[in-house]
């Protein structure tokens, strides 16, 4: 089967599970924090993925006040900021980075600056120039903004953008904001991403002439 062929401006670029492999801190973290507030762990990890914390705390106790919420996510950002054991780069991640080092990216994460620049540090990836993190975001995936701020910052519009998600909020994020997806992962293999790969190794990138950008992907 020939590879698919996505052209694109940029690209935006979410972290976690995209990017880098932190599924085991999320876990340890996430699994803590609901027997603490006596929840099912392994419901809570269904939805946890691509929010920001006090978003995926709002779904999991929808009647506390929001406040609660603010603080407990400042807590857990400390923890899971302080906590890298078992993050790795997702397959291919390295060389994807390398070869989009010169051409229109951003990163587009739930995770603040700090979690960010451990997360990526710890995978050894270079963090990009461009990117919008949690701070920077009224709102948390599955609403477009971030994806939206991304590509406004790169100076592109929407639909000139490809996004590289893997988890249900932030696709519906990346589709809100009218932009084609590569799905990465297991996770988004059910999500109906324009196309899906098992991980970045799937993915050629080749710069045009004309400074577009030409993905290559071996569909999983």
């Amino acid at each position: 089967m020939p590879p698919t062929v996505l052209t694109a401006r940029a690209l935006l670029l979410d972290m976690d599970g995209t990017l880098v492999n932190s599924d085991a801190v999320v876990e340890r973290c996430w699994r803590r924090w609901a027997v603490e507030h006596g929840l099912d762990p392994e419901a809570a990890l269904k939805v946890v993925h691509g929010r920001q914390g006090y978003a995926t705390m709002a779904v999991l106790l929808p009647d506390r006040p929001v406040e609660e919420n603010h603080a407990d996510n400042r807590v857990m950002l400390a923890e899971e900021t302080a906590d890298v054991e078992g993050v790795v780069p997702i397959g291919g991640a390295p060389a994807f980075m390398a070869a989009i080092a010169e051409l229109p990216h951003a990163l587009v994460t739930s995770a603040d600056t700090a979690l960010a620049t451990a997360r990526m540090g710890a995978a050894a990836l270079p963090m990009p120039a461009v990117r919008v993190t949690a701070e920077q975001v009224g709102a948390s995936k599955p609403d477009p903004e971030g994806f939206l701020k991304g590509a406004a910052e790169l100076g592109f519009d929407a639909a000139d953008c490809v996004v590289f998600e893997d988890s249900e909020a932030g696709i519906a994020a990346a589709r809100a904001a009218g932009m084609r997806v590569v799905g990465v992962g297991p996770r988004a293999a059910a999500l109906a991403p324009d196309v899906h790969v098992e991980d970045l190794t799937r993915v050629r990138v080749e710069a045009a002439a004309d400074g577009s950008i030409r993905l290559h992907i071996d569909a999983a």
